[in-house]
C-alpha cells in the first residue's frame, strides 16, 4: 500500500495524515457498521457516499475558517486505515477549533484512539497554535465520553435537545480544553 504524503502528526503506533483513495474500503466498512454510526449523524451509508467523501477531503487543506478537515488515522506499520478524526475550525473565532472522531470497532479499547487524539492535540496547539479546543458528544456516548475525560478535557456544559438526529431531538455535553490546561499537563 502507498504510503500517504502529508502526514500531519506521528504517534508510537499510528499516523495521522490526508486520506488517500486507497482508504475508501476501510472507511466505507466502519461507517455501515450500526455500532458506529448510532451515535453519528449518518446512517444507511453507501460505497459512493465514502467514495464522494475521501475524494472531497483529499482536495481540502486543514484549518480552514468555517470548515471541517477529516484526518485518516493509520496504523504506522501497514498505513492501514483505522479511523479518523477532524477538526472544525470556528469561522467567528478561528483560534478555536471543535474536534471529532470516529474509530473502526475491530481498534476500539486498545488505546488508539488517545493516542491519535494526543498526537492531534499536540498537532492543534503546537503546529496551528490554536487557543482552545472544544468537543461535543451525545450525553449516551459513554465511549467518547470516557475518551473526552481521559485526555483531561473538562465538561462546561449540558446542552438540553441541542441537535436533531435521526428524527429525534439529541442532549449533549461539551467539552473543552485551553492550550495552557494541555501544555501544563504535558510538563506534570
Amino acid at each position: 500500500m502507498e504510503k500517504s504524503k502529508e502526514v500531519y502528526c506521528v504517534s508510537d503506533h499510528l499516523v495521522i495524515r490526508k486520506f488517500g483513495l486507497q482508504d475508501v474500503h476501510a472507511f466505507y466498512q466502519y461507517r455501515v457498521n450500526p455500532d458506529v454510526s448510532r451515535f453519528q449523524s449518518w446512517e444507511n451509508y453507501t460505497l459512493q457516499e465514502a467514495e464522494a467523501f475521501i475524494s472531497k477531503q483529499i482536495l481540502h487543506a486543514p484549518d480552514q475558517p468555517g470548515t471541517w478537515f477529516q484526518y485518516a488515522i493509520a496504523l504506522n506499520e501497514s498505513d492501514q486505515l483505522i479511523g479518523d478524526c477532524a477538526i472544525h475550525t470556528l469561522a467567528n473565532e478561528p483560534q478555536i477549533v471543535e474536534i471529532g472522531f470516529t474509530l473502526a470497532p475491530e481498534f476500539q479499547g486498545k488505546g488508539y484512539m488517545h493516542e491519535a487524539l494526543c498526537a492531534l492535540i499536540d498537532y492543534v496547539f503546537g503546529s496551528l497554535n490554536k487557543h482552545k479546543i472544544i468537543a461535543f458528544t451525545d450525553v449516551r456516548n459513554t465511549k467518547s465520553i470516557q475518551v473526552l475525560e481521559r485526555l483531561g478535557m473538562r465538561r462546561e456544559g449540558h446542552l438540553l435537545e441541542n441537535y436533531k438526529s435521526k428524527g429525534f431531538w439529541i442532549d449533549e455535553f461539551q467539552y473543552a480544553m485551553l492550550r495552557s490546561e494541555w501544555l501544563n499537563k504535558q510538563h506534570q
